[in-house]
């Protein structure tokens, strides 16, 4: 299946909206995504790792998120940043960094940025100077405002379609126990397939904690057989 056209998604970025002992940006991201459900279409919320290491401040394990919509007609930009940036003010953490960017068009640059804070420490610099290169609304709203960086590159990596997993498609954390591969695509998952690419179409699936990779802009369950059914893998 190819991979669906990213100029019909608009894609919010989050990041460092949390501090130890409180819910993640993981969390925030998916309240954000209930309401604008409302009145939008959500495609899915998804999670990205980013460099683990002692000169990069975080929380718990640095990953950022996104809550990719779906664009229906055209989409006020100004208006939505707006309200996302009222609920990310009233929903993030005390003492929390947290950063904001949303964009519909995310040129190849802003993707490789997502890749490069994935393997370096990045300076908040470079993303603001980036996204203001690329007209892209990115904002800090707290704190060192440090968010900006992870915020970015979520948007990056989402676009690029190929990187992180959903903890937020469909009906998908519905499913509980074991469920046949039918159920997994009735609630939201594209294909299920296991690690080296081959397609999964019968047997039992593990769904407690399904969280689908996001692959060719697409949510791909992946699995491996163990103990007489599918076990589903979290991969970053």
């Amino acid at each position: 299946m190819d991979k669906p056209s990213q100029n019909r998604l608009l894609f919010i970025g989050l990041d460092d909206t949390d501090t130890l002992g409180t819910r993640g940006t993981g969390h925030l991201a998916r309240e954000i995504a209930a309401q604008l459900a409302m009145d939008s279409a959500v495609e899915g919320v998804t999670r990205h790792q980013l460099l683990v290491d002692p000169r990069v401040p975080y929380t718990a394990k640095n990953s950022s998120a996104a809550v990719i919509l779906r664009k229906n007609g055209a989409y006020d930009l100004e208006g939505l940043m707006a309200r996302v940036r009222v609920m990310v003010r009233a929903g993030h953490s005390l003492g929390s960094d947290p950063g904001l960017c949303i964009a519909h068009h995310v040129p190849p640059a802003v993707s490789s940025f997502g890749r490069r804070v994935q393997q370096q420490v990045v300076a908040q610099e470079d993303a603001r100077s980036l996204a203001a290169a690329h007209g892209l609304p990115l904002m800090g709203l707290g704190g060192s405002e440090q968010g900006v960086i992870g915020a970015l590159a979520a948007v990056g990596l989402a676009a690029a379609g190929d990187d992180g997993r959903y903890v937020l498609v469909g009906r998908s954390r519905d499913l509980v126990g074991l469920r046949p591969i039918s159920d997994l695509l009735d609630a939201g998952v594209a294909t299920v397939c296991t690690l080296d690419g081959r397609e999964v179409t019968e047997g039992l699936v593990l769904t407690d904690k399904l969280r689908p990779a996001r692959r060719r802009g697409r949510p791909v369950a992946v699995v491996q057989w163990a103990s007489g059914y599918w076990q589903p893998l979290k991969l970053d």
